[in-house]
């Protein structure tokens, strides 16, 4: 059986999660607390991160970006990349300004302070930090309605791994009831297109011990 290392607040474990589902591979979950630096994790993956997949012919394969990569190229019949050479690189610039700029000034500011500092660490969050978070998110939140105004789905007009990648933040954002959506409808329904995927809907019942999600994260209109 195929495995799948993950945290369930972690935005590149849910991005490969929800690809995987849509290809339509079952998968076992492991949930790894990598702050244990457990022995038997690290034998396979000596780096210690998440996500880290194990295929069912026994394949390891470690990094956000070279799993997906393995993926769309291992299983194609569901592909959410481009095989034009614009398009794929406006994909990766995308899954790259999530994963980098968004992770930095919204997703570490928020969910590492309010969830996984206080798991982690054994410290409340840094009021500094929730601030700076809360503040940070409008301007991405005006970009994603930006390129939603002019496209179909963020790098173009077909669904692709940049759109799993900005919704699986902000679905770890929208369970501490971090995200603005009043203020951003475009935003709004592009990420309701996604949350109605049945790829998605696991991630909806997501649990993390010591928190309640948002009253309306698992709420398909809302």
């Amino acid at each position: 059986m195929r495995t799948l290392f993950h945290l369930p607040m972690d935005p590149l474990s849910r991005t490969v999660r929800i690809i995987l589902r849509e290809k339509k591979l079952d998968f076992n979950l492991v949930y790894e607390r990598i702050w244990d630096e457990r022995d038997d994790f690290f034998s396979l993956n000596p780096a210690g991160e998440i996500p880290l997949f194990i295929d069912q012919n026994g394949a390891i394969i470690a990094s956000f970006y070279a799993i997906i990569e393995y993926l769309e190229e291992t299983y194609p019949e569901n592909t959410f990349s481009d095989k034009n050479p614009l398009m794929k690189a406006e994909i990766r610039r995308l899954i790259d300004w999530f994963n980098g700029k968004f992770s930095r000034e919204v997703t570490q500011k928020l969910v590492f302070e309010k969830i996984y500092k206080r798991h982690v660490l054994r410290e409340g969050p840094d009021s500094k930090n929730l601030r700076e978070g809360q503040y940070n998110i409008h301007a991405h939140m005006d970009y994603i309605c930006y390129l939603i105004d002019r496209r179909r789905w963020l790098a173009g007009e077909e669904l692709t791994i940049a759109d799993f990648t900005a919704a699986a933040h902000l679905s770890c954002l929208d369970f501490l009831g971090c995200v603005p959506w009043e203020k951003y409808e475009e935003a709004k329904d592009w990420y309701m297109r996604i949350k109605s995927r049945p790829s998605f809907r696991p991630l909806l019942s997501d649990q993390v011990p010591g928190h309640t999600a948002a009253e309306h994260y698992a709420n398909l209109d809302f």
